[in-house]
């Protein structure tokens, strides 16, 4: 019987040791070699040299879990560009120098350089990767990262399969001639996408006159619809991003609803929306059941709003299996909102809570808040874009680098200003002085402070005209605290302290506000700017420097340009 029981009791600690360690799984180190160049490609039917990753552009989908290391040996193989690629909402605390932001948190990845990416993921959700030197992004360098719950955990919602896509807009004209336009006298703006990508397929018309046949061939397999396979009365989440250059998209899946539950990797108390609206630099998970008839497909669409563009509606499947995956569905279309209609974008902003359970309440009290007006303007005959009448130029120096090796002379120390003056200022108008400064200073918060940021739209240079931005803040995430039209008047009346949505992308509407708090609690120096590509290379965005001298030595690889020639060690 005293044998038994000492043979129990070693095989329940043989059972408790098992246990133990298998909810200790260790993260993983994940791997990647890729290489960065240019190859012709037809996302649209319409032939153009795009930036390819390993040959693919939407590049290649990282998916990790909580704790994962991600190491990327980047291979730049543009032979005449540098390169550098940011990893938009990984916050990198203890990496700031792998946020991957040229001229803010590195030097450019010279052509034949091969340059390491290491950093941890330390929360779930869905993000994104793109470059992030010049325009770079918009000629197809980008792509999905997916972050998972450690194994054993769970979602506080449920489904069966977990897919994800990109929405892009596509233009036939190369970044260099964009950028050249934007940087001219007189002014040539980038116009209109030529087409709407989803998961980088979309659709061009290759009869509009003037296109080369060797050009354009509508029958080329890389631009069939995109499809999404769904098995019917099956549950999937769904997980939404978008890296467009200009455009605001409506996107909906005809004939059925989606209930949004993820927002910038926070979870959303959830609602249902027939057509989610999504801002460059935003994503978002929604369940989607395939509950309608199994017998035929439907449409996913994507609709350029706040812009009267002129571009097709970006079109994919949804495939119920067995269909097969190219047989159009037997309907037109969905139509997708108007263009010009503000409220229910505005509605859908004020909507985004965080889900009861999951609510990390805001600090109640700010230390220094910073009004943002932003404008249209020019400088010396070019045509920018401001934030409180100053135009914002990168430096040579990367300010991280010159911050740590106290390099204050690679650029301007005077701070940008925390506001403007509001009482006499009409955000109705185009501005009575259009000319701005530029700078190239940042501002400097006070360690674990608490920032208030008031992002104030105005008119442009153009009468009865606003348009929608979208910004993002690097190494952060951010309160929703509020939207409201026209000129916030200071009051926190119309501010949500109870259970504001953490974000790292937000959308300002035309002739509105939008108010967000954070915690400069991440030692660097972080961009903050309009997701808009041409908008933030004409000078819309600022940088934060906090608890610099809280970071850690910096690695050589990320140096060697402006004042840091010299520093580079290979």
């Amino acid at each position: 019987m005293e044998f038994l029981k000492k043979k129990v009791i070693r095989l329940l600690i043989l059972i408790a040791c098992v246990v133990g360690c298998c909810s200790q799984v260790e993260a993983r180190v994940r791997q990647y070699k890729w290489e960065v160049k240019y190859e012709l490609k037809s996302p649209d039917c319409y032939k153009k040299l795009a930036i390819t990753i390993n040959g693919r552009s939407p590049g290649p989908s990282i998916v990790a879990r909580v704790g994962d290391t991600i190491v990327v040996h980047l291979k730049n193989s543009l032979i005449t560009e540098n390169v550098a690629i940011h990893w938009h909402g990984i916050r990198q605390i203890g990496t700031p120098w792998m946020d991957g932001t040229e001229g803010v948190t590195q030097c450019p990845i010279l052509p034949a350089d091969t340059f390491v990416y290491k950093f941890v993921v330390d929360r779930p959700g869905t993000y994104l990767y793109h470059a992030h030197y010049g325009m770079q992004r918009e000629a197809g360098l980008y792509g999905s990262l997916r972050v998972l719950l450690k194994e054993g955990e769970s979602e506080p919602f449920q489904y069966d399969y977990d897919r994800s896509i990109i929405l892009n807009d596509w233009y036939h004209t190369s970044v260099q001639e964009q950028s050249l336009g934007l940087s001219s006298i007189p002014f040539v703006w980038v116009g209109e996408p030529d087409s709407i990508l989803i998961q980088g397929r979309g659709k061009f018309d290759c009869n509009t006159p003037g296109i080369a046949a060797a050009l354009c061939n509508a029958s080329n397999p890389e631009c069939a619809p995109y499809a999404m396979t769904v098995v019917p009365g099956k549950t999937y989440r769904l997980r939404i991003g978008s890296l467009t250059a200009l455009s605001a998209l409506s996107f909906e899946i005809e004939g059925h609803n989606m209930t949004v539950v993820e927002a910038d990797g926070h979870y959303v108390e959830p609602f249902v929306v027939k057509n989610l609206f999504i801002y460059s630099g935003e994503t978002y998970s929604v369940l989607i059941t395939a509950d309608q008839d199994p017998s035929r497909n439907y449409w996913a669409s994507a609709k350029i709003v706040s812009r009267p563009s002129n571009t097709t509606n970006g079109l994919a499947l949804f495939n119920y299996y067995p269909n097969h995956p190219r047989r159009d569905p037997p309907t037109a279309p969905p139509a997708g909102p108007r263009w010009d209609d503000v409220a229910p974008r505005l509605a859908q902003s004020n909507a985004i809570r965080a889900r009861r359970g999951f609510i990390n309440p805001p600090p109640q009290s700010t230390d220094r808040t910073i009004v943002m007006l932003n404008t249209q303007n020019t400088v010396g005959g070019l045509l920018r874009w401001s934030v409180n009448n100053v135009s914002f130029n990168m430096p040579h120096t990367p300010y991280l680098i010159a911050y740590k090796h106290n390099l204050l002379n690679a650029f301007e120390q005077r701070q940008p200003p925390d506001g403007y003056d509001a009482a006499a200022y009409n955000i109705s108008a185009p501005p009575p002085n259009p000319n701005a400064t530029i700078s190239n200073a940042a501002y400097r918060l006070k360690f674990n402070t608490t920032v208030d940021i008031i992002l104030q739209n105005a008119n442009t240079m153009n009468p009865s005209n606003s348009e929608t931005h979208p910004w993002h803040l690097h190494g952060h995430d951010f309160w929703v605290l509020g939207y409201g039209m026209g000129k916030y008047n200071g009051t926190t009346g119309k501010l949500n302290l109870v259970d504001p949505i953490m974000k790292n992308t937000v959308a300002v509407h035309p002739f509105g506000w939008t108010a967000l708090r954070f915690r400069a609690d991440n030692p660097g120096v972080w961009a903050f700017h309009c997701h808009i590509e041409s908008h933030f290379f004409m000078g819309m965005g600022v940088v934060f420097e906090e608890g610099v001298e809280r970071v850690g030595e910096l690695p050589s690889s990320i140096m060697g340009c402006g004042e840091t020639k010299g520093f580079y060690k290979p």
